[in-house]
Protein backbone atom coordinates (compact mmCIF):
# COMPACT_ATOMS: atom_id res chain seq x y z
CA UNK A 1 0.00 0.00 0.00
CA UNK A 2 1.21 3.60 -0.54
CA UNK A 3 3.02 5.03 2.39
CA UNK A 4 2.79 8.49 3.98
CA UNK A 5 5.79 10.70 4.54
CA UNK A 6 6.75 10.93 8.21
CA UNK A 7 6.43 14.40 9.74
CA UNK A 8 9.62 16.43 9.69
CA UNK A 9 11.27 16.71 13.12
CA UNK A 10 13.21 19.97 12.59
CA UNK A 11 11.62 22.60 14.91
CA UNK A 12 10.48 26.01 13.72
CA UNK A 13 11.93 29.03 15.67
CA UNK A 14 10.21 32.44 15.87
CA UNK A 15 10.01 35.47 18.20
CA UNK A 16 6.73 36.77 19.67
CA UNK A 17 6.57 39.61 22.23
CA UNK A 18 10.23 39.31 23.10
CA UNK A 19 9.90 35.57 23.71
CA UNK A 20 11.53 32.82 21.71
CA UNK A 21 8.87 30.37 20.54
CA UNK A 22 9.78 26.86 19.39
CA UNK A 23 7.09 25.08 17.34
CA UNK A 24 7.07 21.67 15.76
CA UNK A 25 7.28 21.65 11.99
CA UNK A 26 4.87 19.23 10.34
CA UNK A 27 5.26 18.30 6.68
CA UNK A 28 2.11 17.58 4.73
CA UNK A 29 1.42 13.89 4.25
CA UNK A 30 1.98 12.50 0.79
CA UNK A 31 -1.30 11.88 -0.95
CA UNK A 32 -2.07 8.28 -1.71
CA UNK A 33 -1.99 7.47 -5.40
CA UNK A 34 -5.35 7.05 -7.08
CA UNK A 35 -3.82 4.95 -9.87
CA UNK A 36 -4.68 1.31 -9.08
CA UNK A 37 -1.66 -0.01 -10.99
CA UNK A 38 0.73 2.26 -9.13
CA UNK A 39 -0.76 1.07 -5.85
CA UNK A 40 -0.45 -2.52 -7.05
CA UNK A 41 3.23 -2.22 -7.94
CA UNK A 42 3.89 -0.44 -4.63
CA UNK A 43 3.33 -3.79 -2.90
CA UNK A 44 6.68 -4.78 -1.30
CA UNK A 45 8.56 -7.09 -3.66
CA UNK A 46 6.05 -6.76 -6.50
CA UNK A 47 8.26 -4.90 -8.93
CA UNK A 48 11.10 -7.40 -8.60
CA UNK A 49 9.07 -10.52 -9.31
CA UNK A 50 7.08 -8.71 -12.02
CA UNK A 51 10.29 -7.75 -13.85
CA UNK A 52 11.57 -11.32 -13.79
CA UNK A 53 8.20 -12.68 -14.86
CA UNK A 54 7.92 -10.33 -17.83
CA UNK A 55 11.38 -11.35 -19.04
CA UNK A 56 10.41 -15.03 -18.71
CA UNK A 57 7.03 -14.53 -20.36
CA UNK A 58 8.19 -12.72 -23.50
CA UNK A 59 9.59 -15.96 -25.04
CA UNK A 60 6.13 -17.54 -24.90
CA UNK A 61 5.32 -15.63 -28.07
CA UNK A 62 8.72 -16.35 -29.63
CA UNK A 63 9.32 -20.10 -29.46
CA UNK A 64 6.72 -21.40 -31.93
CA UNK A 65 7.36 -18.66 -34.50
CA UNK A 66 11.13 -19.17 -34.18
CA UNK A 67 10.75 -22.94 -34.58
CA UNK A 68 8.60 -22.59 -37.69
CA UNK A 69 10.99 -20.12 -39.34
CA UNK A 70 14.05 -22.16 -38.36
CA UNK A 71 12.70 -25.54 -39.50
CA UNK A 72 10.96 -24.32 -42.64
CA UNK A 73 13.97 -22.24 -43.64
CA UNK A 74 16.46 -25.08 -43.36
CA UNK A 75 14.30 -28.11 -44.25
CA UNK A 76 12.04 -26.37 -46.77
CA UNK A 77 8.86 -27.84 -45.28
CA UNK A 78 6.16 -25.90 -43.50
CA UNK A 79 4.32 -29.17 -42.97
CA UNK A 80 7.23 -30.53 -40.92
CA UNK A 81 7.52 -27.24 -39.02
CA UNK A 82 3.81 -27.24 -38.21
CA UNK A 83 3.86 -30.87 -37.12
CA UNK A 84 6.81 -30.26 -34.78
CA UNK A 85 5.19 -27.26 -33.10
CA UNK A 86 1.86 -29.11 -32.83
CA UNK A 87 3.66 -31.97 -31.08
CA UNK A 88 5.15 -29.52 -28.59
CA UNK A 89 1.71 -28.02 -27.96
CA UNK A 90 0.20 -31.44 -27.33
CA UNK A 91 3.04 -32.39 -24.99
CA UNK A 92 2.59 -29.15 -23.08
CA UNK A 93 -1.11 -29.85 -22.62
CA UNK A 94 -0.22 -33.19 -21.00
CA UNK A 95 2.78 -32.13 -18.90
CA UNK A 96 1.87 -28.60 -17.75
CA UNK A 97 -0.79 -29.57 -15.16
CA UNK A 98 1.65 -32.02 -13.54
CA UNK A 99 4.37 -29.37 -13.42
CA UNK A 100 1.91 -26.96 -11.80
CA UNK A 101 0.91 -29.57 -9.24
CA UNK A 102 4.57 -30.00 -8.28
CA UNK A 103 4.89 -26.22 -7.97
CA UNK A 104 1.95 -26.14 -5.55
CA UNK A 105 3.38 -29.01 -3.52
CA UNK A 106 7.07 -28.09 -3.35
CA UNK A 107 7.20 -24.36 -4.11
CA UNK A 108 7.80 -22.17 -7.14
CA UNK A 109 11.57 -21.83 -6.83
CA UNK A 110 12.28 -25.54 -6.24
CA UNK A 111 10.31 -26.68 -9.30
CA UNK A 112 10.31 -23.78 -11.76
CA UNK A 113 14.10 -23.51 -12.09
CA UNK A 114 14.86 -27.18 -12.92
CA UNK A 115 11.73 -27.44 -15.09
CA UNK A 116 12.85 -24.39 -17.04
CA UNK A 117 16.36 -25.80 -17.40
CA UNK A 118 14.94 -28.97 -19.00
CA UNK A 119 12.81 -26.90 -21.37
CA UNK A 120 15.77 -24.71 -22.35
CA UNK A 121 17.88 -27.80 -23.04
CA UNK A 122 15.08 -29.05 -25.27
CA UNK A 123 15.09 -25.78 -27.23
CA UNK A 124 18.87 -25.89 -27.61
CA UNK A 125 18.67 -29.53 -28.69
CA UNK A 126 16.15 -28.56 -31.37
CA UNK A 127 18.47 -25.80 -32.54
CA UNK A 128 21.41 -28.21 -32.84
CA UNK A 129 19.32 -30.89 -34.57
CA UNK A 130 18.14 -28.38 -37.17
CA UNK A 131 21.59 -26.86 -37.64
CA UNK A 132 23.36 -30.21 -38.11
CA UNK A 133 20.58 -31.73 -40.25
CA UNK A 134 19.65 -34.49 -37.79
CA UNK A 135 16.83 -36.93 -38.67
CA UNK A 136 13.32 -35.50 -38.55
CA UNK A 137 12.26 -37.59 -35.55
CA UNK A 138 14.88 -35.83 -33.39
CA UNK A 139 13.09 -32.53 -33.97
CA UNK A 140 9.89 -33.94 -32.50
CA UNK A 141 11.71 -35.39 -29.49
CA UNK A 142 13.65 -32.20 -28.79
CA UNK A 143 10.64 -29.89 -29.04
CA UNK A 144 8.53 -32.21 -26.87
CA UNK A 145 11.07 -31.66 -24.06
CA UNK A 146 10.07 -28.00 -23.94
CA UNK A 147 6.72 -29.08 -22.43
CA UNK A 148 8.21 -28.72 -18.94
CA UNK A 149 8.20 -24.92 -19.31
CA UNK A 150 6.41 -23.67 -16.17
CA UNK A 151 3.35 -21.46 -16.41
CA UNK A 152 5.05 -18.21 -15.42
CA UNK A 153 1.85 -16.21 -15.80
CA UNK A 154 0.05 -18.57 -13.45
CA UNK A 155 2.84 -18.37 -10.88
CA UNK A 156 2.71 -14.59 -11.00
CA UNK A 157 -1.08 -14.60 -10.51
CA UNK A 158 -0.62 -16.99 -7.58
CA UNK A 159 1.73 -14.47 -5.95
CA UNK A 160 -0.78 -11.65 -6.39
CA UNK A 161 -3.50 -13.89 -4.93
CA UNK A 162 -1.29 -14.61 -1.91
CA UNK A 163 -0.28 -10.97 -1.38
CA UNK A 164 -3.81 -9.56 -1.76
CA UNK A 165 -5.97 -12.35 -0.43
CA UNK A 166 -9.21 -10.91 0.88
CA UNK A 167 -8.96 -7.82 -1.36
CA UNK A 168 -11.10 -8.44 -4.50
CA UNK A 169 -10.43 -4.98 -5.94
CA UNK A 170 -6.64 -5.44 -5.80
CA UNK A 171 -6.93 -8.94 -7.28
CA UNK A 172 -9.07 -7.58 -10.10
CA UNK A 173 -6.40 -5.00 -10.91
CA UNK A 174 -3.66 -7.64 -10.65
CA UNK A 175 -5.43 -10.02 -13.01
CA UNK A 176 -6.02 -7.18 -15.48
CA UNK A 177 -2.35 -6.25 -15.31
CA UNK A 178 -1.33 -9.86 -15.93
CA UNK A 179 -3.67 -10.19 -18.91
CA UNK A 180 -2.33 -6.97 -20.42
CA UNK A 181 1.18 -8.36 -19.95
CA UNK A 182 0.13 -11.55 -21.76
CA UNK A 183 -1.22 -9.55 -24.69
CA UNK A 184 1.90 -7.39 -24.82
CA UNK A 185 4.20 -10.43 -24.88
CA UNK A 186 2.17 -12.18 -27.56
CA UNK A 187 2.18 -8.97 -29.57
CA UNK A 188 5.93 -8.31 -29.30
CA UNK A 189 7.22 -11.90 -29.14
CA UNK A 190 6.43 -13.04 -32.69
CA UNK A 191 7.68 -9.78 -34.18
CA UNK A 192 10.95 -10.01 -32.23
CA UNK A 193 11.40 -13.66 -33.21
CA UNK A 194 10.83 -12.94 -36.90
CA UNK A 195 13.24 -9.99 -36.77
CA UNK A 196 16.01 -12.00 -35.10
CA UNK A 197 15.65 -14.97 -37.46
CA UNK A 198 15.66 -12.80 -40.58
CA UNK A 199 18.32 -10.23 -39.65
CA UNK A 200 20.80 -12.49 -37.82
CA UNK A 201 20.47 -16.23 -38.55
CA UNK A 202 17.60 -18.77 -38.49
CA UNK A 203 18.48 -20.10 -35.04
CA UNK A 204 18.73 -16.64 -33.41
CA UNK A 205 15.08 -16.47 -32.33
CA UNK A 206 15.23 -19.78 -30.47
CA UNK A 207 18.59 -18.94 -28.89
CA UNK A 208 17.46 -15.55 -27.60
CA UNK A 209 14.12 -16.91 -26.39
CA UNK A 210 15.83 -19.69 -24.41
CA UNK A 211 18.22 -17.19 -22.82
CA UNK A 212 15.40 -14.82 -21.84
CA UNK A 213 13.32 -17.66 -20.38
CA UNK A 214 16.10 -18.99 -18.18
CA UNK A 215 17.17 -15.51 -17.06
CA UNK A 216 13.65 -14.40 -16.24
CA UNK A 217 12.78 -17.52 -14.26
CA UNK A 218 15.99 -17.23 -12.23
CA UNK A 219 15.16 -13.60 -11.35
CA UNK A 220 11.55 -14.50 -10.58
CA UNK A 221 12.45 -17.50 -8.41
CA UNK A 222 14.99 -15.46 -6.44
CA UNK A 223 12.20 -13.29 -5.00
CA UNK A 224 11.42 -15.65 -2.13
CA UNK A 225 9.70 -13.03 0.07
CA UNK A 226 6.63 -12.92 -2.19
CA UNK A 227 6.47 -16.64 -2.98
CA UNK A 228 3.25 -18.29 -1.77
CA UNK A 229 3.77 -20.80 1.03
CA UNK A 230 3.83 -24.47 0.11
CA UNK A 231 0.44 -26.10 0.58
CA UNK A 232 0.32 -28.93 3.11
CA UNK A 233 0.07 -32.35 1.54
CA UNK A 234 -3.52 -33.47 1.34
CA UNK A 235 -5.50 -36.07 -0.55
CA UNK A 236 -7.47 -33.40 -2.38
CA UNK A 237 -8.30 -34.36 -5.93
CA UNK A 238 -7.82 -32.35 -9.06
CA UNK A 239 -9.47 -28.90 -9.27
CA UNK A 240 -11.43 -30.45 -12.14
CA UNK A 241 -13.70 -31.98 -9.52
CA UNK A 242 -14.74 -28.59 -8.21
CA UNK A 243 -18.34 -27.76 -9.01
CA UNK A 244 -18.49 -25.40 -11.97
CA UNK A 245 -14.86 -25.91 -13.03
CA UNK A 246 -15.53 -28.27 -15.99
CA UNK A 247 -17.98 -25.78 -17.53
CA UNK A 248 -15.54 -22.92 -16.97
CA UNK A 249 -12.71 -24.86 -18.61
CA UNK A 250 -15.04 -25.61 -21.53
CA UNK A 251 -15.55 -21.87 -21.88
CA UNK A 252 -11.76 -21.41 -21.87
CA UNK A 253 -11.46 -24.13 -24.52
CA UNK A 254 -13.96 -22.32 -26.75
CA UNK A 255 -12.24 -18.98 -26.09
CA UNK A 256 -8.97 -20.52 -27.24
CA UNK A 257 -10.76 -21.58 -30.43
CA UNK A 258 -11.67 -17.92 -30.94
CA UNK A 259 -7.99 -16.96 -30.83
CA UNK A 260 -6.75 -19.85 -32.97
CA UNK A 261 -9.34 -19.49 -35.73
CA UNK A 262 -9.05 -15.70 -35.85
CA UNK A 263 -5.27 -15.95 -36.23
CA UNK A 264 -5.31 -18.44 -39.10
CA UNK A 265 -8.17 -16.79 -40.99
CA UNK A 266 -6.67 -13.31 -40.68
CA UNK A 267 -3.23 -14.48 -41.83
CA UNK A 268 -4.84 -16.09 -44.88
CA UNK A 269 -6.96 -13.01 -45.60
CA UNK A 270 -4.65 -10.10 -44.86
CA UNK A 271 -1.30 -11.29 -43.52
CA UNK A 272 -0.02 -11.66 -39.97
CA UNK A 273 1.03 -8.07 -39.24
CA UNK A 274 -2.54 -6.86 -38.87
CA UNK A 275 -3.07 -9.30 -35.96
CA UNK A 276 -1.05 -6.95 -33.76
CA UNK A 277 -4.07 -4.62 -33.75
CA UNK A 278 -6.21 -7.27 -32.08
CA UNK A 279 -3.58 -7.78 -29.39
CA UNK A 280 -3.22 -4.01 -28.97
CA UNK A 281 -6.97 -3.58 -28.50
CA UNK A 282 -6.99 -6.35 -25.93
CA UNK A 283 -4.01 -4.89 -24.05
CA UNK A 284 -5.57 -1.42 -23.77
CA UNK A 285 -8.98 -2.82 -22.84
CA UNK A 286 -7.39 -4.98 -20.15
CA UNK A 287 -5.67 -2.02 -18.51
CA UNK A 288 -8.86 0.07 -18.61
CA UNK A 289 -10.90 -2.82 -17.24
CA UNK A 290 -8.49 -3.21 -14.34
CA UNK A 291 -8.90 0.43 -13.34
CA UNK A 292 -12.66 -0.02 -12.83
CA UNK A 293 -14.30 -1.27 -9.67
CA UNK A 294 -15.44 -4.84 -10.38
CA UNK A 295 -19.07 -5.89 -9.96
CA UNK A 296 -19.76 -8.20 -7.03
CA UNK A 297 -21.50 -10.94 -9.04
CA UNK A 298 -18.56 -12.44 -10.92
CA UNK A 299 -20.68 -14.98 -12.82
CA UNK A 300 -22.85 -12.22 -14.25
CA UNK A 301 -19.72 -10.26 -15.11
CA UNK A 302 -18.31 -13.24 -17.02
CA UNK A 303 -21.53 -13.71 -18.97
CA UNK A 304 -21.59 -10.03 -19.93
CA UNK A 305 -17.98 -10.23 -21.11
CA UNK A 306 -18.65 -13.38 -23.16
CA UNK A 307 -21.76 -11.82 -24.70
CA UNK A 308 -19.73 -8.75 -25.62
CA UNK A 309 -16.99 -10.93 -27.12
CA UNK A 310 -19.56 -12.83 -29.20
CA UNK A 311 -21.00 -9.58 -30.54
CA UNK A 312 -17.64 -7.94 -31.29
CA UNK A 313 -16.22 -11.05 -32.96
CA UNK A 314 -18.84 -10.58 -35.66
CA UNK A 315 -17.25 -7.27 -36.71
CA UNK A 316 -14.34 -8.82 -38.68
CA UNK A 317 -16.83 -11.07 -40.47
CA UNK A 318 -18.98 -8.07 -41.40
CA UNK A 319 -15.97 -6.02 -42.46
CA UNK A 320 -14.49 -8.78 -44.63
CA UNK A 321 -17.88 -9.54 -46.23
CA UNK A 322 -18.85 -5.95 -46.97
CA UNK A 323 -15.64 -4.33 -48.18
CA UNK A 324 -12.16 -5.30 -49.42
CA UNK A 325 -10.65 -2.43 -47.40
CA UNK A 326 -7.92 -3.55 -45.01
CA UNK A 327 -8.50 -0.36 -43.02
CA UNK A 328 -12.04 -1.50 -42.18
CA UNK A 329 -10.76 -4.94 -41.20
CA UNK A 330 -8.05 -3.37 -39.04
CA UNK A 331 -10.63 -1.29 -37.16
CA UNK A 332 -12.84 -4.36 -36.72
CA UNK A 333 -9.93 -6.39 -35.31
CA UNK A 334 -9.02 -3.58 -32.92
CA UNK A 335 -12.57 -3.48 -31.56
CA UNK A 336 -12.85 -7.28 -31.46
CA UNK A 337 -9.65 -7.48 -29.44
CA UNK A 338 -11.13 -5.12 -26.84
CA UNK A 339 -13.48 -7.90 -25.72
CA UNK A 340 -10.92 -10.62 -25.08
CA UNK A 341 -8.93 -9.16 -22.17
CA UNK A 342 -11.96 -8.43 -19.91
CA UNK A 343 -13.22 -11.95 -20.63
CA UNK A 344 -9.88 -13.53 -19.74
CA UNK A 345 -9.45 -11.38 -16.63
CA UNK A 346 -12.88 -12.32 -15.31
CA UNK A 347 -12.40 -15.97 -16.22
CA UNK A 348 -9.05 -16.18 -14.44
CA UNK A 349 -10.52 -14.47 -11.38
CA UNK A 350 -13.28 -17.08 -11.33
CA UNK A 351 -10.69 -19.87 -11.63
CA UNK A 352 -8.89 -18.46 -8.60
CA UNK A 353 -12.11 -18.43 -6.59
CA UNK A 354 -13.12 -21.95 -7.57
CA UNK A 355 -9.70 -23.50 -7.01
CA UNK A 356 -8.63 -24.50 -3.47
CA UNK A 357 -5.93 -22.17 -2.13
CA UNK A 358 -3.23 -24.85 -2.16
CA UNK A 359 -3.84 -25.73 -5.82
CA UNK A 360 -3.85 -22.30 -7.47
CA UNK A 361 -1.01 -23.02 -9.89
CA UNK A 362 -2.63 -26.26 -10.99
CA UNK A 363 -6.03 -24.63 -11.43
CA UNK A 364 -4.71 -21.76 -13.53
CA UNK A 365 -2.52 -24.10 -15.57
CA UNK A 366 -5.60 -26.19 -16.37
CA UNK A 367 -7.21 -23.01 -17.71
CA UNK A 368 -4.13 -22.25 -19.84
CA UNK A 369 -4.08 -25.86 -21.07
CA UNK A 370 -7.73 -25.54 -22.10
CA UNK A 371 -6.83 -22.35 -23.97
CA UNK A 372 -3.98 -24.09 -25.79
CA UNK A 373 -6.23 -26.96 -26.78
CA UNK A 374 -8.80 -24.49 -28.05
CA UNK A 375 -6.18 -22.59 -30.03
CA UNK A 376 -5.08 -25.82 -31.72
CA UNK A 377 -8.68 -26.81 -32.53
CA UNK A 378 -9.53 -23.30 -33.69
CA UNK A 379 -6.46 -23.15 -35.94
CA UNK A 380 -7.41 -26.44 -37.58
CA UNK A 381 -11.05 -25.38 -37.99
CA UNK A 382 -10.15 -21.96 -39.36
CA UNK A 383 -7.68 -23.46 -41.82
CA UNK A 384 -10.27 -25.98 -43.05
CA UNK A 385 -12.88 -23.27 -43.55
CA UNK A 386 -10.45 -21.04 -45.46
CA UNK A 387 -9.43 -23.88 -47.74
CA UNK A 388 -12.91 -25.28 -48.41
CA UNK A 389 -15.31 -22.34 -48.08
CA UNK A 390 -13.22 -19.19 -48.53
CA UNK A 391 -11.43 -16.61 -46.42
CA UNK A 392 -14.48 -14.49 -45.61
CA UNK A 393 -16.53 -17.47 -44.43
CA UNK A 394 -13.65 -18.44 -42.16
CA UNK A 395 -14.43 -15.43 -39.97
CA UNK A 396 -17.61 -17.22 -38.89
CA UNK A 397 -15.48 -19.62 -36.81
CA UNK A 398 -14.51 -17.06 -34.09
CA UNK A 399 -18.14 -15.96 -33.78
CA UNK A 400 -19.38 -19.53 -33.34
CA UNK A 401 -16.60 -20.32 -30.87
CA UNK A 402 -17.43 -17.25 -28.77
CA UNK A 403 -21.11 -18.23 -28.77
CA UNK A 404 -20.12 -21.73 -27.60
CA UNK A 405 -18.10 -20.22 -24.74
CA UNK A 406 -21.12 -18.13 -23.72
CA UNK A 407 -23.39 -21.19 -23.81
CA UNK A 408 -21.00 -23.28 -21.70
CA UNK A 409 -20.67 -20.54 -19.09
CA UNK A 410 -24.41 -19.89 -18.98
CA UNK A 411 -25.35 -23.51 -18.43
CA UNK A 412 -22.59 -24.73 -16.14
CA UNK A 413 -20.72 -21.95 -14.32
CA UNK A 414 -21.96 -21.11 -10.84
CA UNK A 415 -21.02 -18.32 -8.46
CA UNK A 416 -18.44 -19.72 -6.01
CA UNK A 417 -18.80 -19.42 -2.29
CA UNK A 418 -16.62 -16.79 -0.61
CA UNK A 419 -13.33 -18.11 0.78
Amino acid sequence: MPYERKPATTPLFTVSGGLLVIAARTAPARRASTNPYRRLLATPGARAFTAGNLIARLPSGMFSVSAVIMIAGTRGSYALAGAVTATGLAATALVAPWTARLVDRYGQARIAVPATAIAVLGSLALLLCVHYDAPAWTLFAAYAATATTPNTGGMSRARWSHLHRGDPAALHTANSFEQAADELCFMLGPALAALLCSVLFPEAGTLVAATLLMTGVLIFAAQRATEPPVAPRTHAGSPLRTRGMPALLTAFLATGAVFGSMEVVTIAHAGGAILALQAAGSCVAGLLYGSLRPATDIRRRLLICLAGMTALMSLPLLAAASTPSLLALAAALLLAGAATAPTMVTGMTLVQRLTPQGQLNEGMTLAVTALLGGIAAGSATGGWLVEHTGQVTGYAAPVCAAALALTAATTGVRTPRSR
